[in-house]
């Protein structure tokens, strides 16, 4: 007991440290005892929201490029085999950042000739024998067991109270922006637990969802969860979600997919009676045009006039329409030169940040994510995706692109095709990695040799995903507009190290459904 005293971590680092006592020490646990001891551990021995905030990428699953103010000697000695962000939801005692090393050489017995103890220390970092005692000492000053934050935590901390109807606006690569509600409902007999249903649509697509799931509040703010969605939606996804303190807005990430690289981007919006304006679509209007906007929201006045609707300066209200609790058409006039930029959007009692963007033109256009990694997959693993959006720029006021000034615009509706990427002589990457859809999602081709590639190679290697996109008003005859991004297609992961077992063989367990 006293070991668990020592450290601090996040569920998922729990549940981790339980994985490996059943994999390694061979621990029998059943599933609904060890929800409860991830449960205990995560209240008693967890992280401030102060101190899980800079890290909240780590525990959502995010792919991304990690740029973390972290030493060197970190850096180097660390992240070779994982992220930053699995170092940084977790607090020790310097015995405990010294026991980890320990307990990292005796599980990957090559990483002393790898990194831990191969290499000379920098002088910065004092009088150190090897890379691996360096990088435990910053470890134990950066990330100690006991701080401030964590006090003041433990000492307000209770269940977080959120039964009531919320306000979700989200994003989805491909798909759009989405709004809705989600009703949130306590058990009876657990305070910190709830039911959940969720009802959005996504304008662009004109697409109806409707979830039913369920949820866990860790340690009083970390929301984790899972939903089913009905008809064709994803079929389930799981939820990581950040609770503020006020107890009025949640944020985070739903996802799914082999390597959780399917997600959706949401914010929650407590609705205590009040209007709420969630945002609009289309999301942009160009300069000296007019448009017709649908206005998103939740409990929406009964009557809305023109001047109850601002969109602000330079954007004039020529009507409103079919008036819903959720929804309202608004016609709309935009001066030519109007200052560009997102607007706030106003109705009487409610206001959203950023819900519209006036612009002059699409500058340039820029491929996200660049780069991205991709997984063949579809024989012995399941395949990992790819989603891009090509997005939109203007070149801001000093004209140049690629500046802080540039306004960004939104997702615009290019034209896709993979490109190789010249790496070797005779590269023959684009014709066996995958193909990209009119949407921008990519498929990647699958894992294993093939025998139609020069060398019975696997179906991996590197492409760039290139966007054309003529922008709206251009001459007839205009060059599109054109960018790329860098795309590696990866062999599958095929050993899960949390798990201690290799996906074959689980495949071999359950008779190949996995």
């Amino acid at each position: 007991m006293s070991r668990i005293s020592y450290l601090r971590k996040t569920p998922e680092g729990w549940s981790q440290s339980i994985r490996r006592m059943v994999s390694l020490n061979g621990l029998s646990l059943e599933p609904a005892e060890a929800r409860e001891i991830v449960r205990y551990l995560s209240n008693r021995h967890g992280l401030a929201p102060e101190e899980l905030r800079p890290a909240l990428y780590e525990v959502e699953r995010r792919h991304l490029s990690e740029r973390p103010d972290m030493p060197e000697i970190v850096r180097s000695t660390c992240t070779v085999c994982h992220s930053v962000g699995r170092i940084a939801t977790q607090r020790r005692t310097p015995g405990e950042w010294e026991l980890l090393t320990a307990t990292h050489r005796g599980l990957y017995p090559l990483i002393d000739r790898q990194v831990f103890r191969r290499g000379s220390v920098p002088e910065e970092e004092g009088d150190f024998e090897f890379p691996m005692d360096a990088a435990a000492a910053r470890l134990a000053n950066t990330y100690p067991l006991h701080t401030s934050e964590w006090a003041d935590w433990s000492r307000n901390m209770r269940p977080a109270r959120l039964a009531g109807t919320w306000a979700v606006r989200g994003y989805e690569v491909g798909r759009g922006p989405f709004f809705g509600t989600v009703s949130v409902e306590p058990l009876a007999d657990r305070a910190d637990e709830f039911t959940t249903t969720a009802r959005y649509v996504y304008p662009a697509e004109g697409a109806e969802v409707t979830r039913g799931g369920e949820g866990l509040v860790y340690t009083g703010y970390q929301w984790r969860g899972r939903s089913i969605g009905q008809g064709g939606e994803h079929p389930e996804l799981r939820e990581v979600m950040f609770v503020e303190r006020d107890w009025r807005t949640m944020h985070g990430r739903w996802y799914t997919g082999a390597y959780d690289e399917l997600g959706v981007d949401v914010r929650l919006e407590r609705v205590d009676g009040g209007p709420v304006v969630l945002g609009t679509y289309p999301d942009r209007v160009r300069a000296g045009t007019e448009a017709t906007l649908t206005l998103f929201g939740v409990e929406l006045p009964g009557t809305l006039g023109t001047t109850e609707v601002d969109l602000g300066a330079g954007v004039e209200v020529l009507g409103v329409s079919d008036v819903r609790p959720d929804r309202a058409t608004v016609r709309v006039r935009v001066a030519a030169g109007a200052s560009e930029g997102a607007r706030d959007v106003l109705v009487p009692g409610a206001r959203t940040g950023g819900a519209l963007v006036v612009y002059d033109a699409v500058d340039y256009i820029r491929v996200e994510p660049h780069p991205a990694l991709a997984h063949t997959g579809g024989v012995i693993r399941a395949p990992g995706h790819a989603r891009f959006e090509a997005i939109g720029y203007t070149a801001g006021p000093d004209g140049r692109q690629g500046n802080e000034d540039d306004i960004r615009i939104g997702a615009m509706p290019a034209r896709w095709s993979l490109v190789e990427y010249p790496r070797t002589y005779d590269d023959d990457d684009v014709a066996f990695v995958g193909t990209i859809d009119d949407r921008g999602r990519f498929m990647p081709a699958l894992d294993g040799p093939n025998p139609e590639r020069s060398g019975n190679r696997n179906n991996i290697g590197e492409v760039w995903v290139a966007a054309e996109y003529v922008p709206e008003g251009a001459e007839a005859g205009a060059a599109p507009l054109r960018a790329r991004g860098y795309l590696v297609v990866s062999p599958p992961v095929y050993m899960d190290w949390d798990g201690q077992t290799t996906t074959l063989q689980a495949t071999e367990q359950d008779g190949g459904h996995r």
